[in-house]
């Protein structure tokens, strides 16, 4: 692959980056300050105006999409709707040539009552706040790459989608299908969860999924009928050990038994258990393999007097396997750092996010386009000051090229679907 090189329009658009910078870090400042932890649907309502503001200096349409509810299993075995606010979605130019899907979020793992509240600067160019990278910075980085294209001459050769989910760091239940209708949709994707300090990106990303073992016994009182009771608590904890066995045996699976809720007074037999667990695989026979062997354990569960055993969940995170169509993405997204002064490299992760959702609908995509950060979910989370005009600069270049055809992103599409078929 020769070397990419930017013309002197190009070059104009990226110089015109460079006077944004302290815009940028004024709204992460501001939106780090408004609480949008995944629950608090108040604050998310508030950070979706704020990006609606911000979204409208695009000539683009814009609307809140409303998400299905899910359903979740209660601590005491009871199935409940999960309901969301609305995501929000921007969109340029259906008719393209060529179609690209941007996708982020505004929810954050902190809670309305965590203290973990307020941004401050730890150094010249290190930021301490609630999603400052993680991933309030990264839209930034998304907006002001898409403000640069419209910058330029070639935008109307190049239509997108934007996504802005309230429910990504919760697993993307509500904003899923809405992921995968604008993914099958889209020749390439590029998502905006922070890189590493070093400036590094997630290649391969294993798949995840969530589970809910839910066991009902036969309560009765410990003392004077224990032996007409049917523990749901010594089932589920027999059924995690089962589960946990299955670790070891295939490289890239790993399950994770996170917390078994049920019981109540010691005296008491309990009636309920619910068994709540994470999974982990490298590709989709790992997926059918673990969850052939979750199966087994269900079953064995159910063998037993006076217990019964549904299982919920599932995977929601397909695997995102380094390809030959997301190789040459990151190879290309390489070479347009490369342009930039940027020296970029991809290692392979445990880790999911919207890149696996979109992958599985056919989109090849670089999904840690964001600020660079470290330490994200802790209250020691960082972005670098200096990565958000760094970061719009590599989206913009992206984004213009893809408009001039630079890149084969109809190519790419085809090849990811050649792959998948193929599967």
């Amino acid at each position: 692959m020769s070397a990419m090189t930017l013309s002197a329009d190009e070059k104009s658009v990226l110089n015109h980056l460079e006077s944004q910078g302290d815009s940028m870090i004024a709204d992460v400042r501001r939106w780090s300050a408004i609480n949008s932890g995944s629950r608090n649907a108040d604050g998310l309502e508030r950070m979706r105006g704020e990006l609606e503001t911000a979204f409208s200096r695009l000539d683009a349409r814009m609307e809140a999409v409303e998400l299905q509810p899910s359903e979740t299993v209660t601590p005491d075995g009871e199935i409940r709707p999960v309901e969301y606010t609305p995501a929000l979605k921007v969109s340029a130019r259906p008719d393209a040539p060529v179609r690209v899907v941007l996708t982020g979020h505004s929810d954050t793992v902190f809670a309305k009552d965590h203290s973990f509240q307020a941004c401050r600067d730890l150094d010249d160019d290190t930021l301490n706040g609630p999603g400052v990278a993680d991933m309030k910075g990264g839209l930034l980085v998304m907006l002001h790459g898409l403000l640069a294209l419209e910058r330029s001459p070639w935008a109307g050769q190049l239509g997108y989608d934007v996504l802005i989910s309230p429910d990504e760091e919760i697993g993307s239940l509500g904003s899923g299908p809405v992921l995968a209708q604008l993914g099958a949709k889209a020749h390439i994707g590029m998502t905006y969860e922070p890189a590493l300090a070093d400036g590094s990106l997630a290649g391969a990303r294993k798949g995840s999924g969530n589970f809910s073992l839910r066991v009902k016994g036969r309560a009765a009182h410990a003392g004077r009928e224990h032996h007409l009771g049917r523990n749901a608590i010594v089932a589920g904890a027999d059924f995690a050990r089962a589960i946990d066995t299955l670790n070891g045996q295939r490289e890239a699976v790993t399950i994770n038994v996170s917390r078994i809720d049920g019981g109540g007074a010691p005296n008491v037999v309990p009636d309920i258990a619910v068994v709540r667990f994470n999974v982990r695989v490298g590709d989709e026979e790992d997926a059918r393999w673990v969850r052939d062997g979750i199966e087994r354990a269900v079953a064995q569960v159910n063998t037993r007097d006076g217990i019964s055993a549904d299982l919920h969940g599932g995977f929601t995170r397909p695997p995102k396997p380094m390809t030959p169509a997301n190789l040459r993405m990151f190879e290309w997204t390489r070479e347009a750092g490369l342009a930039i002064g940027l020296d970029l490299k991809w290692n392979p992760t445990g880790g999911v996010c919207e890149g696996n959702n979109l992958w599985a609908s056919g989109c090849p995509n670089v999904d840690t386009l964001g600020v660079r950060g470290a330490d994200i979910h802790s209250d020691r989370e960082i972005a670098k000051i200096s990565s958000f005009t760094e970061k719009a600069k590599l989206s913009a270049v992206m984004l213009m090229k893809f408009a001039k055809g630079e890149f084969d992103a109809r190519q790419a599409r085809a090849l990811a679907r050649a792959g998948q078929e193929g599967h």
